[in-house]
């Protein structure tokens, strides 16, 4: 007897519809294992301190910012007024022991002098008129030898320096301090923690992030006006260089153990 045949195609597609409810239940089986997964995670309890310390240094440099201001009925004649006293303000730097690598020339600039005429009653406002020209030039100096600020200062002003400026005082490589300190605010930080987690009956993981930041000292304005017009008559210009204080701080994340 002469079994009948099935057309290939029919045979791939019984093969499919019997395949198909053993693949389709493990495609499924996926979704509810990895939701379990998500549903098992915890966030980690943390803990955040900031530390903070400081160091106070003597100094051992003076920055002075002098400026140099002349005016004249053209730019020209401004400038040229301007470049003769600071011509005599370098020299007299570099004769009191600063050296070139110390001086550096800053904020040149030059400005017209406007007047502004108030229109009468009636008349149209007039636009405004140059009268004049004023030209500024900024010389910063670097002293080495502190004794020797207070006379630098007095013989700037005395040969000409005559507006803004400031006087700081720093260190020449502060870096070993400032370490001290971020040693120290580290410390800090870490004693914080550690007391709030024996009091809460936990103890410290691993550290998560640490970040720092640091503040260098400010410079002080200089005597200006009727206080820098006693400076030349002065000796010389008392001055206190006292310490520099370098603070830093940080902040701390750690992981907490139960």
């Amino acid at each position: 007897m002469t079994r009948p045949t099935l057309p290939l195609s029919s045979l791939m597609l019984a093969g499919a519809l019997f395949l198909a409810p053993a693949v389709l239940p493990a495609v499924h089986s996926a979704a509810p294992f990895g939701a379990a997964a998500r549903a098992d995670e915890k966030p980690v309890p943390q803990i955040s301190i900031v530390g903070e310390a400081s160091v106070d240094v003597a100094p051992d440099l003076a920055i002075l910012e002098l400026g140099v201001l002349r005016e004249g009925a053209t730019a020209r004649e401004a400038l040229s007024a301007n470049n003769d006293a600071m011509a005599e303000v370098i020299a007299a730097m570099k004769e009191a022991g600063i050296e070139a690598r110390d001086l550096q020339t800053s904020n040149f600039a030059i400005h017209p002098k406007y007047v502004h005429d108030r229109p009468k009653n009636g008349e149209e406002q007039k636009p405004p008129r140059i009268v004049g020209y004023q030209v500024t030039n900024n010389l910063t100096v670097r002293i080495r030898d502190l004794e020797k600020t207070g006379e630098v200062l007095d013989r700037a002003v005395t040969l000409g320096v005559n507006t803004g400026g400031s006087i700081r005082f720093g260190n020449d490589d502060p870096k070993a301090e400032i370490a001290k300190a971020r040693a120290a605010a580290m410390k800090d930080a870490l004693a914080r923690a550690e007391t709030l987690l024996e009091a809460a009956g936990a103890r410290l993981g691993p550290i998560l992030s640490i970040s720092e930041s640091y503040n260098m000292p400010r410079p002080a304005p200089m005597a200006r006006g009727k206080m820098m017009a006693e400076a030349v008559m002065a000796d010389a210009v008392p001055i206190e260089g006292g310490e520099n204080t370098y603070s830093v701080t940080v902040s701390v994340t750690w992981e907490i153990r139960q």
